[in-house]
């Protein structure tokens, strides 16, 4: 596993995303409260970047704007349709005050 500094905290706002270029990967990073998730930020059905659209801090998801498929930040499985693959999940956490994510190989 490779561990990835991404950002301070306080430079992600609560209950939104950010993209991120990780390894040559699209990361969503989510902030809810002081957690921090990472997922594909690819939405499986449509092609389009996750993090542009809405955070359900209520069910832990990330809505894709396109057409409305939510993905669980805690596994990366569409909760609803038209998506039906999910997306990847990362190991994320905050450390120090920043945010890392762990990323293998075949991440």
């Amino acid at each position: 596993m490779t561990v990835h500094d991404l950002c301070s905290l306080d430079d992600l706002a609560d209950g939104s995303a950010r993209r991120f270029e990780v390894a040559g990967r699209s990361v969503a990073v989510v902030r809810l409260g002081g957690a921090v998730y990472a997922i594909g930020d690819t939405c499986s059905h449509a092609d389009v970047s996750l993090s542009d659209g809405e955070v359900h801090a209520d069910t832990c998801e990330l809505e894709c704007w396109k057409h409305g498929s939510a993905f669980s930040l805690r596994t990366g499985q569409p909760n609803t349709l038209p998506a039906t693959q999910p997306v990847p999940v990362y190991v994320a956490r905050v450390a120090e005050g920043r945010v890392v994510i762990e990323m293998g190989a075949s991440s």
